[in-house]
């Protein structure tokens, strides 16, 4: 079965080009494209999207707020966030509304592929030049949270936008040992999910 995904852009013209590039593939399909967060708010439960991808500035709702929105609807629902912008305010919006990536419309076919694959496999894809910056970005002071080496390698792994296999080839361990560290990760940072778990060991001075 092949992971469905909406597409929320209202530039036609890209937003076609994605949907041909996704349908092209052998793993995903496009079950809906709107022009409006409104709309595909409307259609979820009829398109049941795993992934959808949103542009920030839409007319009527902006993607930031039709994420929350999303979120709520379909908790399960992975959103990667399509913009043009690379400032710090919507890289931190887009996440605290429930991003799971954050990518630029500079992006290659194989870009957004890779990006989509990578979503399915747990990662959070995000370009370079915004995964710097939010890891930059937090003001650093002490923590009493202890992670371990490991723990920490993983995090910094996670915060370049490396994939579960990329981290597993690099570290040398299985896609399941990863997951075992990110668990007790979790527990420590007291967060649910790979984004709150770069943003607080940024914010806390762990990675």
């Amino acid at each position: 079965m092949k992971t469905k995904i909406v597409i929320i852009e209202d530039n036609i013209p890209l937003a076609d080009g994605f949907a041909e590039v996704i349908n092209d593939s052998d793993v995903f399909r496009v079950t809906g494209i709107y022009n409006s967060c409104e709309e595909a708010i409307q259609n979820l439960d009829i398109d049941d999207p795993d992934i959808l991808l949103v542009d920030i500035e839409l007319p009527g709702m902006n993607g930031v707020e039709g994420a929350k929105r999303i979120k709520k609807s379909k908790p399960k629902a992975n959103i990667i966030m399509v913009t043009v912008y690379e400032n710090s305010k919507m890289v931190f919006d887009a996440l605290c509304a429930g991003a799971t990536g954050y990518l630029t419309k500079s992006l290659t076919p194989k870009m957004l592929l890779d990006a989509l694959n990578e979503t399915v496999e747990g990662g959070a894809p995000m370009s370079i030049k915004i995964a710097k910056m939010v890891v930059g970005s937090f003001q650093k002071k002490p923590s009493k949270i202890k992670l371990s080496p490991r723990e920490k390698e993983v995090l910094n792994l996670l915060s370049k936008g490396n994939s579960y296999d990329s981290i597993a080839d690099q570290l040398f361990i299985s896609k399941n040992t990863i997951k075992f560290h990110l668990k007790n990760i979790y527990i420590k940072l007291q967060v649910n999910s790979n984004i709150e778990a770069v943003s607080k060991a940024s914010k806390e001075n762990l990675i």
